[in-house]
């Protein structure tokens, strides 16, 4: 989703292969998240521990998640924090970083896209979750760009109402949520919603292509997003393993 040269892109990540509306709680924390990553905030580290990801095949539940449910307009109107989220089957997916394994728990999406790159935003953006034994969390951010169909679409097929029934997705290919190049840039940040706890590992992602037509029908459901704003990197680093 961007053209090539001496920028990130993550998400535009070809990260180093090329280089929002409703109030939202702002934090003075030093290691906050999102983040716009920039040229500046880049260092390559060819010896970082490799992400290892084993993704096999699930149902997925897909659930609206509340923020309002004390609100007695909250089955209609969106909260700036709310989501479309998909469970899987426990033990389907999980991934290992030096030598600490974290489980998907969830993924769910935000629009536009939390995590900027030079200032760019992509139309979605994918967060997939995941914890340790310990409950520390390691999260991979995935830009959502036009483009052919992607086992995305399949899995944003039909929305779960705010106050309804959750949608049940046969048998999804988690692995083919991911981008075939696994290229990462990392960095140490928080969750993006409330609490906004820190001492989350955030790993992004190069781009995964979704149809304009789901792209669309997510916009539709958050017309006023359900993006937290960037966060200043106070000093942080943007580690990726090679240009």
């Amino acid at each position: 989703m961007v053209s090539r040269r001496t920028v990130i892109v993550l998400g535009p990540l070809s990260v180093a292969t090329a280089m929002l509306s409703a109030p939202v709680a702002q934090s003075r924390l030093a290691q906050q998240s999102p983040i716009d990553v920039t040229r500046e905030s880049i260092r390559v580290e060819p010896g970082l521990p490799r992400l290892r990801i084993f993704y096999g095949r699930s149902d997925v539940e897909i659930e609206y998640i509340r923020k309002d449910s004390a609100s007695p307009t909250g089955c209609t109107t969106r909260h700036h924090e709310e989501t479309e989220e998909g469970t899987v089957a426990r033990g389907s997916g999980y991934v290992t970083l030096a030598g600490t394994r974290y489980d998907l728990v969830q993924f769910h999406f935000h629009t536009p896209s939390e995590h900027t790159f030079e200032g760019r935003h992509a139309p979605l953006e994918m967060h997939l979750v995941h914890s340790s034994a310990t409950g520390k969390l390691l999260v991979i951010g995935v830009p959502l760009v036009p483009g052919p169909p992607s086992a995305v679409d399949k899995v944003l097929a039909k929305f779960a109402p705010e106050c309804g029934e959750p949608v049940h997705v046969p048998a999804i290919d988690l692995n083919a949520l991911l981008p075939a190049d696994r290229t990462t840039a990392r960095y140490n940040g928080s969750l993006t919603t409330a609490p906004f706890a820190e001492g989350v590992q955030w790993f992004l992602a190069k781009e995964k292509t979704v149809t304009k037509a789901t792209i669309n029908r997510f916009r539709s459901l958050f017309p006023h997003g359900n993006a937290r704003p960037t966060q200043p990197l106070n000093g942080r680093r943007v580690q990726i393993e090679r240009w």
